[in-house]
């Protein structure tokens, strides 16, 4: 019988491999042996998923490897977002939720990350519109007052990407509208110094914590909305 971790280690390789098939099967042995399902997405999908986008940028992956790691990553995360959404959904309420655009930025075309996090907002309770992948900053701009969005999720796995993301906030300063948006951020190579540092309301490690930052936001927003009035 596997060791928890021998059991992560396995579902982090067949994200790296791409293996569609045994994804799922690993990821339902893992809860079956009592692996919490935040582990799993943690230091299993995640921590494959990651691995992977290193690889590419480093020239050692191609576009095919991404593209198999990504149908990996959907087959497994059939089996674990029912057990997440059962745990994380109920502990959302309706003033916790609001209008998120969210988009991977132009010259950008991973939307692993960003699919889970949308998937697991939507299962919150959130209404999100998701624009895809190589989304020029505008157009996020743009849906977002259309949508009357209460946050903007932008996503960068290349560090040649991130700076767009820079480019959208900076953006939105001069357009007089920083303060009608929360602007979450996230990748592979996003970290909270570099949110921070960017003037982003925040990141995160994992959808989870996209969901809760989320839930944060738009707490703050009423709050600030009930100063206001």
């Amino acid at each position: 019988m596997p060791t928890e971790q021998e059991l992560l280690e396995e579902i982090k390789q067949v994200i790296i491999d791409g293996d569609e098939d045994d994804a799922p099967k690993l990821v339902q042995e893992g809860l079956d042996e009592g692996v919490s399902a935040l582990t799993i997405l943690n230091d299993g999908l995640i921590a494959g998923t990651n691995e992977v986008g290193q690889r590419f940028e480093t020239g050692e992956f191609f576009l095919p490897e991404l593209m198999l790691t990504g149908r990996a990553l959907k087959a497994a995360m059939v089996v674990l977002t029912p057990v997440l959404q059962a745990q994380h959904a109920a502990e959302t309420t309706d003033k916790e939720t609001g209008v998120v655009v969210m988009a991977t930025v132009q010259t950008d075309i991973h939307d692993i990350g960003k699919n889970m996090v949308a998937s697991m907002l939507t299962a919150s309770g959130f209404e999100v519109i998701d624009l895809g992948v190589d989304v020029p900053i505008k157009t996020i701009i743009a849906k977002a007052v259309e949508a009357n969005a209460n946050i903007i999720g932008c996503s960068a796995l290349l560090t040649t990407s991130m700076p767009y993301i820079r480019d959208l906030l900076d953006l939105l300063e001069v357009m007089g509208k920083r303060q009608r948006f929360k602007v979450m951020v996230g990748g592979a190579s996003v970290t909270a110094d570099w949110a921070a540092q960017i003037g982003a309301d925040g990141t995160a490690r994992n959808p989870i914590g996209a969901v809760n930052l989320a839930k944060q936001l738009i707490r703050e927003q009423a709050e600030r909305q009930e100063a206001t009035d």
